[in-house]
């Protein structure tokens, strides 16, 4: 079962991926967000998105973030083997992470499915980041709780509490992002995701 999870988990971060890239994506190229302090630059960067796009990304990145959901538990019941504590922890910030993202997911594909349908006028512009920034609250929360899951797991493995070598602490999703950091990669967070699910795949 734990093999299974974390397949599920590295597949839901690659679908996830895909699902950032049809919001950061249109047919024209990657989106510049600096345009969007810019009404003119933002409508016509949206020109050649479409619908299609943000309304697929929501519905994927819903079911990849369930899919790798079933990874994030796994790892919480896994590392009560070694420690009841770090394992409660593991579990809270799982859920503290898990909804709030997908939630945040959601919404990102809601205010440019809403700013593309309405026309892309400054009107609808100010109305989606003001959407945007007062639903920020569900990044911030999700992220926190991914920190708390990451740092955990992190500290558990460099410190010889775990069945897995001390090296094993480089699958971390948080290492993986300070090495993707400086590239221009697109979805890095799933990109480390995937690829710590790939390492524990083989280790575990």
């Amino acid at each position: 079962m734990m093999k299974i999870a974390m397949l599920l988990a590295l597949i839901g971060h690659i679908i996830c991926g895909v699902s950032d890239c049809l919001l950061s994506y249109s047919k024209s190229g990657r989106l510049d967000l600096k345009a969007i302090t810019d009404p003119d630059k933002m409508a016509d960067m949206f020109k050649d998105m479409p619908l299609s796009f943000p309304l697929a990304s929501m519905l994927l990145g819903t079911f990849a973030i369930t899919m790798f959901s079933f990874g994030y538990f796994a790892l919480s019941d896994w590392i009560s083997d070694f420690s009841k504590t770090a394992s409660t922890i593991m579990y809270i910030s799982s859920v503290i992470f898990l909804i709030p993202i997908v939630t945040h997911h959601v919404f990102c594909g809601v205010v440019e499915w809403i700013y593309i349908r309405l026309g892309r006028t400054n009107a609808v512009r100010e109305a989606v980041l003001e959407m945007q920034i007062k639903t920020i609250a569900t990044m911030v929360v999700g992220y926190l709780g991914l920190a708390a899951f990451m740092i955990t797991l992190f500290v558990m493995i460099v410190s010889g509490n775990t069945s897995l070598p001390v090296w094993a602490c480089v699958f971390n999703t948080l290492a993986a992002m300070i090495v993707l950091a400086p590239t221009k990669l697109p979805a890095k967070g799933n990109i480390a995701g995937a690829v710590m699910y790939l390492g524990l795949l083989i280790l575990i």
